[in-house]
């Protein structure tokens, strides 16, 4: 079941697999607290296993209203079994609820078939993210 979080519950998994255990400084995201923000989990026997955060943030060059997806992360043995889509479906019907038009992320090059396989569409070319590598710009339209 996803659920509902808090910042601090995203950071150890932000860190195991989006920062290689750099240390839970380097996983705090703008706009984690913002009041809008919200986070959401799976997890099994009392471990979070696959998260991921919505900021209330409109893309620059897309009409309507957007939210931006940040910090997707499931542990790697877990990945490939549906936490992560279900996340974003979760979050899309929750969006939906509150008159959003699309969801979108920076998202990583190797992520793409995850990301397409949930229904975002690649809107821009590839781009370089200093210390992380390749990535696209991806919308979800809801």
């Amino acid at each position: 079941m996803v659920k509902f979080v808090v910042t601090a519950d995203v950071l150890p998994l932000r860190n195991i697999v989006l920062r290689d255990n750099k240390g839970i400084e380097f996983c705090h995201f703008d706009g984690d607290n913002d009041p809008a923000t919200f986070h959401l989990a799976k997890e099994k026997d009392g471990i979070i296993y696959s998260v991921a955060s919505f900021h209330d943030v409109n893309h620059p060059e897309i009409n309507g209203k957007g939210w931006q997806l940040r910090g997707m992360a499931t542990l790697p043995e877990f990945q490939g079994k549906g936490a992560g889509k279900a996340i974003v479906k979760f979050a899309a019907e929750h969006l939906k609820e509150l008159n959003v038009d699309y969801i979108w992320c920076n998202a990583r090059k190797n992520a793409l078939p995850f990301y397409l396989s949930c229904g975002f569409e690649i809107i821009s070319q590839e781009f370089q993210i200093e210390g992380i590598g390749p990535h696209y710009q991806m919308r979800l339209k809801i």
